[in-house]
């Protein structure tokens, strides 16, 4: 199905009845991310997972966005489909949208569960510092004394040099830049729901130390660790994860 917000085409799903849960996947995914929780939960809610723009099936930014911007079209679509009140499931990016939404628009959000959530700038050591600063003198000179237009010239260097992460970006780069430039931290005491952190071990995108934070700045927060895991913990531990949610949504 689809739902127009702000002039964006923005593809969902939609299953079962009951307390309503909003799913929203990581960077690089889509609804069908989160489709084992999803089938799981439609037995007992109203479930919902939509792809963001500029993944699955939905329509791309019309320019680069950042998490705000995210945030806005999440809260514009749950506002649009009828919905009061939602608990909400956010892996990874969705994590960071869900981190601002429920401390800007907490009358629209229930209970959350952040699982591997990103959000916060990770620690960096000296030799990253090294690698920044080395990248942005290659780049300087690669403008200097390669020929063609500077937009040119940029897009070249990047295709060569950018991390995998850019590269994979595609058409949103300029996106990612924003996205992952964004410390969520101040608005971690804002959150005034219930909040479940569901985290891998061995996560080394979101590493654990992201967990502790935000369970030690979110004022009713509690974490909950698979070991073993990584990144993608509720699908390495879908069966565990599952119980966990519905026992959490349903107060239990």
């Amino acid at each position: 199905m689809y739902l127009t917000v702000n002039g964006m085409d923005i593809f969902y799903k939609k299953a079962g009845s009951g307390p309503k849960v909003l799913l929203l996947h990581g960077w690089g995914g889509c609804a069908d991310s989160f489709l084992p929780v999803f089938n799981h939960l439609s037995g007992s809610f109203e479930v919902y997972a939509l792809d963001f723009p500029g993944f699955g099936k939905s329509s791309a930014p019309p320019e680069p966005w950042g998490v705000e911007d995210y945030m806005r079209m999440t809260y514009e679509f749950i506002k649009l489909s009828g919905i009061e009140k939602t608990h909400v499931i956010a892996h990874s990016f969705g994590g960071r949208v869900t981190i601002m939404l429920s401390a800007l628009h907490p009358e629209v959000v229930d209970k959350i569960v952040l699982v591997d959530s990103a959000g916060l700038i990770p620690k960096r050591s000296l030799s990253y510092y090294l690698k920044i600063y080395s990248f942005k003198l290659m780049k300087k000179l690669y403008i200097m004394f390669s020929v063609g237009p500077t937009e040119e010239k940029l897009r070249r260097f990047y295709d060569r040099y950018g991390s995998k992460d850019y590269k994979e970006a595609g058409s949103l780069r300029g996106t990612f830049v924003k996205v992952v430039n964004q410390d969520l931290k101040k608005y971690l005491p804002s959150i005034k729901s219930p909040t479940l952190l569901v985290w891998g071990e061995k996560d080394k995108e979101t590493p654990l130390y992201f967990a502790k934070i935000m369970e030690k700045l979110i004022p009713d927060a509690g974490l909950v660790v698979f070991k073993g895991a990584g990144h993608f913990s509720y699908l390495e531990r879908l069966h565990d994860f599952n119980i966990i949610v519905s026992r959490f949504f349903e107060g239990e």
